[in-house]
């Protein structure tokens, strides 16, 4: 099935993770987001992969090349984010326009059997249950189960079933991509799913495990949703004081020094270096090149590219850019004291996490002091510096604004 990926856009409340490179591009596990997704529609039945490019497009083009796993990769180029149906209309020259056509959110995880279940329904939408609706585009289905249409946001949604940005296309919905533009100024691909309803049976799949991938948190998600399906391996150079339990990688050219403790699901990539005397837990990333040193302690993190974490600091539930550096002693909080969810700032937004334990944003290159405190939730901006002995409260990127909540 010929297959339209969306990676065209920079994702803006991944701010300041993005300011270098795509959201598709950030890491999970071994590689980047969007390639989770090329990866799983391969294996569901992709026979030919249209990437709509954009933002920073050149970092998409050199990972992928002209093929993946033995599948023909083709670029299209969407030159302004004016929506959906126009990055698809990009990528509309590469289609044969006879045969119906998948398109997926290169920012989302699927589960492969789902994915599955949708490449052999024509036509089709992804869907999945949550708990808050209204959050969504809400997919609508009469008594036989087939989509009517989706309701974005709905004050009193029709279902819990929501739209997962995964769509299977009659070839005729090619012709049907010069939409009109939303109330959001967008060029929206529901619009194309609406005409496939009035015209189609189109069927609502629903997915057992999806995840969109918008904001920090979610991509900490992301990374502990692949570590969990790690197989342990040890091709670096590993101690024989250190203590390994549970899933590990550790990729060749990687080593783990004397005295350190990882607890897996962890994955140690090449390059890198951890320890002496490190502890290392929870479902944790230590990327190409990252230092961590001696007697700290990192958790449930991801450390991109060449971060370096000096010796006697704890980082939790956070992720640091490339080439950050910790000053020695520099401190995470990732818990706050009244056990309500840390909120972040988000486009000028002080968001819920969801998530009671939830440390730090950092982008890249930036720098602590020695003995610095980070409250949970705190971002600090590329190239960003704190002094020694400095307390950050509050966010240093959108005007100090920040969760007033103290932490521990």
């Amino acid at each position: 099935m010929q297959t339209v990926i969306l990676a065209a856009g920079r994702g803006t409340r991944m701010h300041p993770l993005t300011d270098r490179r795509p959201k598709p591009m950030l890491p999970v596990t071994d590689r980047p987001l969007v390639a989770h997704t090329v990866d799983a529609a391969i294996e569901a039945g992709a026979t030919s992969l249209t990437l709509v490019v954009g933002y920073e497009a050149d970092d998409v083009r050199s990972f992928f090349g002209d093929e993946r796993g033995g599948v023909p990769v083709e670029f299209a180029v969407q030159e302004e984010q004016r929506g959906t149906a126009d990055a698809v209309r990009a990528a509309a020259p590469t289609l044969n326009d006879d045969e119906p056509f998948v398109v997926l959110n290169g920012d989302a995880l699927y589960d492969v059997p789902s994915l599955s279940t949708l490449y052999d329904s024509v036509p089709a939408v992804g869907s999945y249950t949550v708990d808050n609706p209204s959050s969504y585009g809400v997919l609508d289905t009469d008594t036989d189960g087939f989509v009517t249409g989706v309701i974005e946001k709905p004050e009193n949604p029709p279902s819990n079933l929501i739209n997962a940005g995964s769509y299977v296309f009659p070839a005729e919905a090619q012709q049907w991509l010069n939409v009109e533009e939303s109330d959001r100024g967008e060029l929206e691909l529901t619009d194309v799913l609406a005409r496939a309803c009035d015209e189609f049976d189109v069927q609502a799949v629903a997915f057992d495990r999806w995840l969109d991938v918008g904001r920090p948190w979610e991509l900490l998600e992301a990374n502990e949703w692949k570590l969990s399906e790690l197989d342990g391996r040890i091709d670096g150079d590993v101690s024989d004081d250190a203590e390994l339990t549970g899933p590990v990688v550790v990729e060749e050219g990687a080593t783990v020094r004397p005295g350190v403790v990882i607890e897996g699901p962890a994955l140690v990539r090449k390059g890198a270096t951890v320890g002496p005397n490190a502890y290392v837990r929870g479902a944790t990333v230590v990327g190409e090149g990252a230092k961590v040193g001696h007697a700290v302690e990192v958790k449930n993190s991801v450390l991109m590219e060449g971060a370096t974490v000096g010796h006697l600091s704890y980082v939790g539930d956070s992720v640091l850019g490339r080439d950050v550096n910790f000053g020695a002693g520099t401190k995470v909080a990732n818990l706050r004291h009244d056990g309500e969810a840390v909120r972040q700032m988000v486009k000028g937004e002080l968001v819920s996490t969801g998530r009671r334990k939830y440390g730090v944003v950092l982008g890249d290159e930036a720098k602590t002091g020695i003995n610095t405190s980070l409250n949970a939730g705190v971002r600090l901006p590329t190239g960003g510096m704190t002094k020694p002995s400095e307390s950050v409260l509050y966010d240093r990127i959108e005007g100090g604004k920040g969760d007033e909540t103290e932490s521990e």
